[in-house]
Formats: C-alpha cells, structure tokens, sequence
C-alpha cells in the first residue's frame, strides 16, 4: 500500500480478552485507541470525564457501545482506586490529562491537579491492583525542558516546561520515575511512559489545536487564522503513537520491567512547520481557502522548535511510522469530509485503522468484534 513501509503492529493474539482499564476514553487520542482495543477483541473499561467538546469523536463513532463506560474523575483517588479494583484489569493505560497549552495558562491548578495528581492518584490505584502487570503513562513531547535545539530530545534528556502545560508533564515524568524505582519495580511489575509529538486525526475538536481550527474555518468557508505560522512540530497521524503504546505494552508484558520510557515521532519530513500544514490542508479541502496570519496572537508563549528522536522506540520496539505527512493529512482530511457529509463515522475510524495496519487481515478482524 502507498506510503506503508515496514514496521512492528500490534498483535491481535495478544490482545483478545485481555482487560485495560483506560483513562481518558472520552478524549481524542482515547477513542481511537478505544475502538482499536476493542476491534482486536479487548475488553475495555474507560474512565474519563464526558466528552470534553461538542462534537466530538466518542459520540461521532459511537465509543459507548463497545466498552464498559464510566464517567470519573482522576483527581478523585478514592472514585479512581475503587473503579480500578472492580475491573481487576490485565493493563492500565493512563490517557486522561488536561492536554492545552493555552488553557494551562487560564487554569494551571486545574493543570497540574490532573496532570500531576492525577498521575500520582493513578499509580497509587495501579500498585494497588494485584490483577494489573503492566501500567503504562502517557505523557507529551513537551515533558522536556525546550531549548529551541535543532535535533530531537532523547528520553533522557531533562524534564522541564516552561508553561503550566508543558511543566505539568515533566513533573508526571519525575512522579513516574520515582513511582518506578520505589514501589514497581519491587513488585516486579511493569511501568513504563510513551511520549508522542503533535498528533493529528479525525475526530480532534478541542480548541487552540492547529487541525481543529483549520477545519473549523473550512467547514465554515473561511479563512483559517494561524497564531505561529514558523513554528516547527514533529506532526503524525494519531494511529503512528498508539500502535507504538500498544507495541510497548507487548514489550513490557514479555518483559517486565519498571521505568521504560519510549518517544514516538515521525521520520524526517515529518516535522513541519505550522504555515506548512496548513497550506497542505486547504490544498486537500479544496475551494480556494487559503490561511491567514494572525498579527497579535494571544495567549502564553509556545515553543518555536519541538521535535522528537525516536531511534530507541525503532531499536528496541520495531516501531517506526507507516504513513509519511501526506498521507497522515490526506486521512484527516478524509475522514472530517466523511462526517460532514453524514458517514457512519465508526466505520469511517475502523476503515482507517485497517488501512494503517496494511493488510486485508486487518479488516475483517478490526469488524467482526464489532457486529
């Protein structure tokens, strides 16, 4: 298939009838790891706070039906621990965060309460639960302290932030850390962290995101309006880095082992910068928009240059991208013209995953869970 070069996938076999517990199933990056758990036959428990925008993927592609859905909130430890103990699940994945930059400026003790706390909480919950050998925390590019340097961050390079966003993750990166050497790896349980660049996707509507307002503006038959047209983002569709959790996962479970931590970006030609992408979108829409440059954006001060090294992901997992940029826009474009004009969305998403795994055994095992 175009654009497909070879990489390791998440193994069905591995995942039929196993129990996750994931957090955050309500959110973008959570429902399409949602359906893709649940079409290789895994038996999900989601807990996350409603839909945080409206519309949204989780209600477009009908996530409710497909796992057990509770609405819950992190913050609260003793609702968290009790939720986590019914389930007794295999895997814990922990998706659930406050995940705006410029909302981290208006909120920052709502910012840190869920992205740190709510971490703490999580694995607090997590060593608890005898049932449950591998947890795994997702975090964020920006978990590390930005110099604005010209190669990627490795994953052992110092955890900072300069925003309320971008801090909150660092410190959920030394709360992991710490978690790690003191109380998993005692148990002889696995925890690991995964950290992925600016992902992009159908189904993404929350505010102050590139692709949210770029198709927003496009819907409406405007021109997009962009903040920070030089800056540089390390962009890839959304399946790039949940293929990677799922793989890490596998890892963990052959191997267990507490405190691995893997970055997830595209190849080179992924990075790009922000006028870039939204040149190429408008030019995929069609029509004749073209964007335009705010003069005097708002709102706090995002990083210039962001971008990932992703070789120990590649060396000790077999995980490398599958879609260049090209084709991870073309996706999204597809796949937001799909709702517009009224496509069953859930198909629309479990299509999507087929084509990204890139073979025809994918389809029918990704729809038959599903009937």
């Amino acid at each position: 298939m175009e654009g497909v070069v070879a990489g390791r996938l998440p193994s069905p076999g591995f995942w039929s009838g196993k129990r996750v517990f994931l957090t955050g199933h309500t959110g973008f990056k959570g429902g399409w790891l949602a359906l893709w758990l649940s079409a290789m036959g895994a038996r999900v428990h989601g807990f996350a706070l409603a839909p945080p925008t409206q519309p949204n993927l989780f209600e477009a592609a009908r996530i409710d039906g497909l796992l057990e859905h509770e609405i819950g909130d992190i913050r609260e430890p003793a609702v968290l621990g009790a939720s986590l103990r019914r389930d007794a699940p295999d895997i814990v994945i922990h998706m659930a965060a406050q995940p705006l930059v410029l909302r981290s400026y208006e909120q920052p003790v709502e910012t840190y309460a869920t992205n740190v706390m709510g971490t703490v909480h999580l694995l607090e919950a997590a060593r608890a639960c005898g049932s449950a050998l591998v947890t795994l925390i997702v975090t964020s590019d920006k978990c590390y302290e930005n110099r604005d340097i010209i190669w990627g961050y490795r994953e052992h390079d110092r955890m900072g932030g300069h925003d309320p966003y971008s801090n909150s993750k660092g410190c959920a990166e030394l709360v992991i850390a710490a978690y790690a050497g003191s109380f998993f790896a005692g148990l002889g349980r696995a925890l690991g962290s995964v950290r992925a660049g600016n992902v992009i996707g159908g189904g993404d509507w929350a505010r102050d995101r590139l692709m949210t307002d770029l198709i927003g503006a496009l819907l409406a038959g405007r021109a997009p309006i962009l903040r920070s047209p030089a800056a540089v983002r390390p962009w890839q569709h959304v399946l790039e880095p949940l293929a990677g959790y799922l793989v890490a996962i596998e890892s963990l479970a052959a191997q267990p082992r507490a405190g691995a931590a893997w970055n997830f970006g595209p190849d080179p030609g992924g990075d790009a910068t922000v006028g870039e992408v939204a040149d190429r979108v408008c030019m995929l829409w069609g029509g004749g928009i073209r964007p335009v440059v705010e003069a005097n954006p708002a709102g706090g001060k995002e990083a210039g240059l962001l971008t990932l090294d992703s070789a120990k992901a590649r060396r000790e997992l077999g995980w490398r991208p599958r879609w260049p940029l090209d084709r991870a826009l073309a996706e999204t474009v597809r796949w937001y013209r799909a709702w517009q004009d009224g496509a069953d969305m859930r198909q629309v998403t479990l299509d999507q995953i087929a084509d990204y795994c890139g073979t025809a055994l994918a389809r029918p095992n990704l729809t038959m869970e599903l009937a």
